[in-house]
């Protein structure tokens, strides 16, 4: 948890970048993140200088070499420890026409970040207002790892609250609340194809460093952890570069974050590779056909974004993974034969485990849109036998465009700190999701006007259209309202209007 001198040390940083001219908060949030991965590639090689001192060995892995660069400026000049004391012009100098040129060079590396790095370039050219980030970024401690998350987050939320931007954030209470749905695994190989700021993938670390400790004691897991576990693929590369770096502040050394078009490239390399997929992909949208990738037009044929995700979700998934997808409505009941044959897909040839309705106002201010989660298993034989369906009603915020909070922070989200009492279950219904799933054999005595229930395949195959929608199947009790005859109101009207006259002459004779 931050503290608020924290905050308000990100939020002056903030401001200064805004006065300096970078109004566009994702410009803010990259050049924050060139800046924080420069201080971290200082940090990692004095954290090799102090190993190789107290060892009396040579340095095993040197990030900045001795000598000079191609210009002639010593290589220690590029290390955040030396240039923060540069006077602002020369810190000028050495960053844009030394570090960030050294940065480009990273490639070499091999970590997908260093990659990503490939056009990193300082986007200002003001020397005081570099010298003022540097130095308030130097001010805030970030050596443990927790913290430099949480400031990481907070950087991010502020992006979602600054405008359209904040599309790309899915509300982490909701990607929690998928996250212990699916209960990732040390073993696991995660995946989100459409990444983004690699929130449902920082979250599944999170969860395993929580509920799996054990992982960190085996070399084997632990390179797994941070080499093969998490994989998230975006088209827009400084979306890339945040989200690596993410990652990389919440521990996760080496992720494969990497540039995919995920609808238009081919799969073969990499078709039934992981056993997790997390993911909010972006949809409403529409493709050429031309522009999609032919193995994803082979599963269905359509245009729309979202049903070629999902398409995409099943030929990465290995025989046996897990998916917890958000989906927007029109998946679970359109009725283009595209929307049919996907909807069979999930229900006949593969096991469709839940259908968890979302309220509309989850995704205010940006979009209004109604969305579910979909939780299925690949399988490739069918399996579905029951479809588990939750109707959310509230997600512990405001449903309006302020989504303000309906509860303190220790009774919010998924897995809150103290338990909610009945009327704290009406404003976040996150934690009886997760209890309900975790008995979903109590759930098939569960009449379909309750809040959840199972429904056999038998009749959502009746349907003809394998309709997933909430309304084809919960049943609405109509109670008996008996009301005064229409008569008798008249009468009473009749009465009142008497008083009130009768009332109006006795004030007109006191005036005369």
């Amino acid at each position: 948890m931050l503290t608020g001198e924290i905050r308000s040390q990100i939020d002056s940083i903030w401001n200064d970048f805004w006065a300096g001219g970078v109004a566009n908060p994702l410009s803010v949030m990259e050049q924050m993140t060139y800046l924080l991965f420069i201080k971290r590639l200082d940090d990692l090689h004095t954290l090799e200088e102090r190993k190789s001192q107290t060892l009396k060995i040579p340095m095993e892995r040197r990030i900045f070499p001795e000598g000079r660069d191609d210009k002639g400026r010593p290589y220690d000049d590029l290390r955040w420890s030396r240039f923060k004391n540069f006077e602002p012009r020369e810190m000028m100098d050495v960053v844009d026409e030394h570090v960030f040129p050294f940065l480009r060079a990273l490639n070499g590396s091999q970590s997908s970040y260093g990659k990503l790095m490939r056009d990193a370039r300082l986007g200002f050219s003001n020397p005081a207002l570099l010298a003022k980030v540097v130095e308030k970024l130097d001010r805030i401690p970030m050596e443990d790892r927790d913290t430099k998350g949480d400031i990481y987050e907070y950087m991010l939320a502020k992006i979602a609250s600054a405008g359209q931007n904040g599309q790309f954030r899915t509300p982490r209470h909701i990607i929690r609340l998928m996250v212990e749905l699916t209960a990732p695994k040390p073993t696991d190989v995660i995946c989100d194809p459409a990444a983004g700021t690699c929130g449902f993938l920082v979250a599944a670390g999170e969860y395993l460093r929580e509920k799996h400790p054990e992982l960190m004691r085996d070399p084997a897991l632990r390179r797994h952890f941070h080499e093969g576990l998490f994989h998230g693929f975006d088209f827009d590369t400084t979306m890339l570069r945040i989200g690596a770096m993410n990652m990389t502040l919440h521990g996760v050394e080496n992720p494969n974050v990497t540039y995919r078009d995920s609808l238009a490239e081919d799969h073969a390399k990499d078709a039934g590779a992981y056993s997790l997929v997390l993911a909010n992909p972006p949809f409403a949208g529409s493709l050429d056909y031309e522009a999609t990738a032919k193995d994803l037009q082979k599963t269905v044929k359509t245009k729309k974004t979202e049903l070629l995700f999902i398409a995409l979700f099943l030929r990465l998934l290995k025989t046996g993974g897990r998916a917890a997808v958000i989906v927007p409505d029109g998946v679970l009941f359109g009725s283009s034969g595209a929307h049919k044959d996907i909807r069979r897909m999930l229900v006949e040839d593969h096991k469709l485990d839940a259908v968890i309705k979302l309220p509309s106002g989850v995704f205010r201010p940006y979009a209004g849109v109604s969305t579910a989660i979909l939780l299925f298993t690949k399988t490739g034989v069918g399996g579905t036998e029951n479809v588990w369906f939750y109707d959310v009603a509230a997600d512990g915020l405001s449903l309006d465009d302020k989504r303000a909070d309906l509860l303190p922070p220790e009774k919010q989200g998924p897995t809150p700190a103290q338990p909610l009492s009945e009327a704290e279950h009406e404003k976040n219904n996150l934690p009886d999701i997760l209890a309900r799933w975790g008995n979903l054999a109590a759930e098939a005595e569960h009449p379909r006007t309750a809040q959840s229930f199972m429904v056999p395949v038998e009749d959502i195959r009746a349907t003809g259209s394998w309709d997933l929608s909430l309304n084809r199947y919960k049943e609405v009790q109509h109670e008996e309202v008996i009301r005064q005859p229409p008569k008798e109101i008249i009468a009473e009207l009749r009465a009142i209007e008497t008083e009130i006259t009768e009332g109006l002459d006795r004030l007109e004779e006191m005036l005369r």
